[in-house]
């Protein structure tokens, strides 16, 4: 859904108070043991700090234990509801005290500067979301082959996003924030579009989100700014042409059921400009340099992500995810408990 231009200086005259912060982080492994500490490292770092960090651990009491045991400084819960990122994320919001909520992957580290990038774009009321730049981290280096324009695909910010700070549709999960309020009152996140565990069998839990916030109230903001960055690692296991091709085919399964709940037209219209535009140019560009090194590679991954990814999305529209059952928002988020902390 498209919206008018706004600027930070649209900003009506007056200064709020600013909003204080809770950060939501969701772990579900030991085995991202050291990337979490740093993860929430990287929070309790920052200046300003944020008015809490929660550590959310989805249904792993080996976990839970140690977290409890060896991380101060951050409010330890586990999962109240279903297994996977959505429950998690909706367990973080019931049970955060800020006026913002903002979410950080388990695997990734804010940069300096991150919250007060962050909540600046708030002193303008209409602005009910902010999210921010996501840099990939590769252990083990950036393939040859794999465009900047599908770095979506390991949940980073990719080319053809805005450069500069500007309204978007919807924020990439890793690193994103919401007024409390409004999380509340559309019901948090819809359990089966969000990913359990490695291999995501469903995503863009945050681009339903999104929609629903927008369609809620049509003067409502959702800012991207590129200054509130983050770095999100990127492990080997994720640079296979494998992933690649079946991270891609999940993307267009969770558009369909996307489309399905909230119309094709809002939920497709960024992806129908980024096929046009981002990606038109991409091979282009790539068919002028295929003599060079990973030239050809590149063309290929640009025409096989569109390919598995159109393909998910039919597959996707004639048999929907849950057999077509449209998914639970949050019990946690939408019941009384949530109007309070614990």
């Amino acid at each position: 859904m498209r919206k008018r231009e706004v600027t930070m200086n649209d900003a009506p005259s007056g200064t709020p108070p600013a909003p204080t912060l809770s950060v939501v982080i969701c772990a579900y492994t030991l085995d991202r043991w050291d990337d979490l500490t740093a993860a929430v490292r990287s929070v309790l770092d920052q200046d300003p700090p944020a008015g809490e960090v929660v550590l959310v651990v989805d249904h792993n009491r080996a976990l839970l234990e140690r977290a409890a045991r060896e991380l101060s400084g951050v409010r330890v819960v586990p999962n109240q509801e279903r297994r996977g990122l959505s429950g998690g994320r909706n367990t973080g919001v019931a049970l955060s005290r800020g006026d913002v909520v903002a979410f950080l992957d388990d695997d990734a580290t804010a940069e300096p500067g991150w919250v007060r990038s962050l909540l600046a774009p708030y002193v303008d009321p209409r602005v009910v979301g902010v999210g921010g730049l996501v840099r990939p981290s590769w252990s083990a280096g950036r393939p040859v082959w794999f465009p900047p324009e599908f770095d979506w695909v390991v949940g980073c910010s990719y080319r053809g996003q805005p450069e500069r700070a500007a309204p978007v549709r919807n924020f990439i999960g890793a690193n994103m924030s919401f007024r409390r309020s409004e999380l509340l009152a559309v019901g948090g996140f819809l359990d089966a579009l969000g990913r359990v565990g490695t291999r995501p069998v469903a995503s863009c839990d945050e681009t339903d989100l999104c929609l629903r916030i927008a369609a809620r109230d049509q003067q409502a903001v959702l800012m991207y700014e590129p200054a509130a960055g983050i770095r999100h690692r990127v492990p080997r296991s994720r640079t296979s042409w494998s992933y690649f091709r079946y991270r891609c085919y999940v993307e267009g399964l969770s558009k369909a059921l996307v489309a399905r709940r909230c119309g094709s037209g809002p939920a497709l219209a960024d992806e129908r400009a980024y096929v046009r535009s981002t990606l038109s140019r991409a091979l282009v560009r790539n068919l002028a340099r295929v003599g060079r090194p990973g030239g050809i590679g590149t063309v290929g991954a640009l025409l096989a992500g569109l390919g598995a990814t159109i393909a998910g999305y039919l597959v996707g529209w004639v048999r929907p995810l849950d057999s077509g059952a449209p998914g639970r928002r949050s019990r946690a988020v939408t019941g009384p408990q949530a109007t309070t902390s614990s």
